[in-house]
Order: structure tokens, then C-alpha cells, then sequence
């Protein structure tokens, strides 16, 4: 009894908040009912008895995914209002889209069929000597450890391409030089200088006046001569 009460209740919780999700007008608010969704999700998982994908969907997806879509909507201040002038245009095309994906559910639902022995094996008793993380850890990294492995290593190029893509030599980066750092001498980096008698920080280390320079042109007309590299 307590049981089916805490499903029903998690339950509404995450249809309540996934649809504030995309009905928040402020997309802080919508990131933070994701995160509740999130939860009452993993809240689900635990009363499925799947402890592994409720921890798994706290620490991955709350405490990376979500996380990451907060700081990048504070940090990159997009002007929604702007974003949502072009909806009414856009609206026919998203409506057919939608209807289509729609369709395509329903042929999928509908042509669904159950294998006679489901009905068995649903009501067939767990083992008790293997919990849900170790048989599924069994289950990945024995009979289908190729495939994991090549999943993973198509996630790693994709990574890799997307930070070719994005990565640009701007021009401006300063970068290390480890040479130059071990040739540089202490008269290079370290000046000894006599204070006068009284003279404070303030007084002796006054800013030098900017140079004044004069156009070329116009030194040249009035017989003017250009300063040098250490004349005012």
C-alpha cells in the first residue's frame, strides 16, 4: 500500500514538473523543475527495485547534465524575447513535424506484440545471490563488452571532433615557453635600485609622462624634429 501511494506520488511530481519544463517562461525555472523530474524519476527507479539507474541518473544527470545546462542559460544571456518573434512563423513546420513523430509512435505502439513467455518470465523470482549492479556489470563487460567498447569509442571521437571544430587560434593566447624561461637570467628579471634617503614608494616610483608625439608631416613643415625613444 505504502508503496503504490509513493509511486502515484512521485509520479505526478515528475509529470508536474516536466511539463513546467517547457511551459516556464524563464528558462532558469524550467532547468530547476528538470532537475525535480529528474529525482522523482530516480525516486521511481528505487520503488522498480533498479538501484543502479536511480544512482546513476542522480550523479549523471543531475549532478552533470542539469548542472551544465543552469551555468551555460546564466552565463550566456540569451535574449529569449527575440528567440520566440519567429514561432508563429516557424509553427506550421514544427506542427507537421510533430505530427508526424506522432504517427510514427502510433504505428510503433500499436504494431507491439509481447513474446508468450514475458508473461513467465515477469513473474519468475529475482535470484537472491546477484543484486541488479553486479548482473548488469556481468551483462555489459562480459556478453556484450565489444559493444560497449565501441560505443565508448565512438563517444570519444565525437568529442574529439567537436573540440577540433569549436577550437580557433584566435591570435591573442599567450602560450609557454619553457626555453626562454630557463635562459632568462636574474638581470633579466631582478632590478637593484638605490632609494634616496626619505623617499617614500609613492614619490620614486611616480609614472613616467607619456611621450608626446608629433606627426611626421607636420614636424617636417614646421622644421620640428621627432623625439627619440627616450625623449619628452
Amino acid at each position: 500500500m505504502i508503496t503504490t501511494l509513493a509511486f502515484y506520488l512521485f509520479a505526478a511530481i515528475l509529470l508536474g514538473s516536466a511539463a513546467a519544463v517547457i511551459t516556464c517562461r524563464n528558462p532558469v525555472h524550467s532547468v530547476l523543475f528538470l532537475i525535480l523530474a529528474f529525482f522523482n524519476a530516480a525516486a521511481l527507479f528505487l520503488i522498480a527495485g533498479a538501484e543502479f539507474l536511480a544512482m546513476i541518473l542522480v550523479i549523471v544527470y543531475v549532478g552533470a547534465v542539469a548542472v551544465l545546462f543552469l551555468f551555460v542559460v546564466m552565463m550566456l544571456d540569451v535574449n529569449f524575447g527575440q528567440l520566440r518573434e519567429g514561432f508563429q512563423r516557424y509553427a506550421p513546420i514544427g506542427a507537421t513535424i510533430g505530427a508526424i513523430l506522432f504517427g510514427e509512435l502510433a504505428l510503433v505502439l500499436g504494431g507491439w506484440r509481447f513474446a508468450p513467455e514475458s508473461a513467465a518470465l515477469r513473474l519468475s523470482s529475482a535470484p537472491g545471490d546477484v543484486d541488479n549492479t553486479r548482473a548488469l556489470g556481468r551483462l555489459i563487460y562480459t556478453d556484450y563488452v565489444f559493444l560497449f567498447q565501441a560505443a565508448g569509442l565512438i563517444l570519444m571521437v565525437a568529442m574529439i571532433g567537436a573540440i577540433v571544430l569549436t577550437h580557433r587560434d584566435r591570435g591573442t593566447t599567450r602560450r609557454q615557453s619553457i626555453a626562454r624561461q630557463n635562459a632568462r637570467t636574474t638581470a633579466d628579471t631582478l632590478e637593484i635600485m638605490q632609494v634616496p634617503f626619505r623617499a617614500g614608494a609613492t614619490t620614486f616610483l611616480r609614472p613616467k609622462p607619456p611621450p608626446v608625439l608629433v606627426h611626421a608631416d607636420a614636424a617636417h613643415e614646421h622644421g620640428v624634429a621627432k623625439p627619440g625613444p627616450g625623449e619628452h
